[in-house]
């Protein structure tokens, strides 16, 4: 099953040019499944059958894992299987009885305009780091762009004299403006702070970290940790966080949903819209509190 597997990412990655990231993904629940087929001594394609498809599952229920870790396997064996049998490799698709488990959309945790204004305040020194991390920090809360995309951004995504960057997944791009304080935290960056940081002379890399290489998901990770306890925010906040307080901050003031899904990259606008829910959950309970015959 393996060479199916293989074959299967390259039409993902050479046809309908998904991110690298996506590519990794799938790889990565369908290795799971061969390898819990192999244990079964089911070695080929041909000699699954969707009971065995069904054990896998329930296996994931057993094992505790959480109904979007499952949903998202199910998701990832379905289109396995609609490539297989498009391709004719099987001649049934064996997928089509699995159903993914409801699963309950939590709220995302946000910060209030006060807990992002002094975590943005945190990085106020003049070391080449903390004026990385002002640049890296502003960004992120500019543009809601995801850890990935940050810490990957080249020199060339970067439109300073108007305001913008692109980002690209797959075959697709999006264009995503930031404001004042983001562009004078960059200029700053760019003023000979990076170029001092980073190792290859060369590289296009916008943020390097502090050996001059390219900056990890879990250096960044690390990093705005630091600053949150700094600021004295006590939860437990991930750079998702800036993300999700991005996108409700823009719902909060006025933006429309077409335009914050854009700027997020969602492909289903019905993602976008926990944001609107956010927000009138929110104006009820003003509305609670002021009102007087409430």
């Amino acid at each position: 099953m393996e060479k199916e597997i293989n074959a299967f990412i390259s039409y993902l990655h050479n046809v309908k040019k998904t991110s690298n990231n996506t590519e990794m993904s799938y790889k990565r629940d369908l290795n799971k499944l061969n390898k819990f087929l192999l244990e079964r001594n089911i070695c080929e394609v041909c000699k699954v059958t969707s009971d065995a498809l069904e054990s896998y599952i329930l296996c994931l229920e057993e094992k505790k894992f959480a109904a979007a870790t499952i949903s998202r396997n199910i998701a990832s064996i379905k289109a396995f299987y609609h490539y297989m049998k498009k391709e004719g490799f099987v001649q049934e698709d064996i997928s089509e009885i699995l159903k993914a488990p409801k699963i309950e959309k939590k709220i995302p945790e946000i910060l209030s305009m006060d807990e992002v204004i002094r975590l943005l305040e945190q990085p106020n020194g003049d070391s080449p780091k903390e004026i990385r991390d002002k640049a890296m920090l502003e960004l992120l809360y500019a543009t809601g762009i995801r850890v990935t995309e940050l810490i990957t951004l080249k020199m060339s995504n970067i439109n300073l004299q108007m305001g913008f960057l692109v980002c690209t997944e797959g075959s697709k791009e999006r264009i995503i403006p930031f404001g004042k304080e983001a562009k004078n935290a960059l200029m700053r960056y760019l003023d000979g702070i990076r170029d001092s940081m980073v190792e290859d002379k060369q590289s296009e890399i916008l943020f390097a970290n502090c050996s001059g290489k390219p900056m990890s998901r879990q250096g960044f990770w690390k990093l705005i940790k630091f600053y949150a306890k700094k600021a004295g925010i006590e939860d437990d906040i991930t750079p998702h966080t800036l993300r999700h307080s991005f996108a409700a901050h823009l719902v909060e003031n006025g933006a429309d949903l077409r335009s914050v899904q854009e700027m997020l990259g969602h492909s289903d606008i019905s993602t976008t819209q926990v944001y609107a829910n956010m927000n009138h959950n929110r104006i009820r309970d003003v509305y609670a509190k002021a009102h007087p015959r409430s």
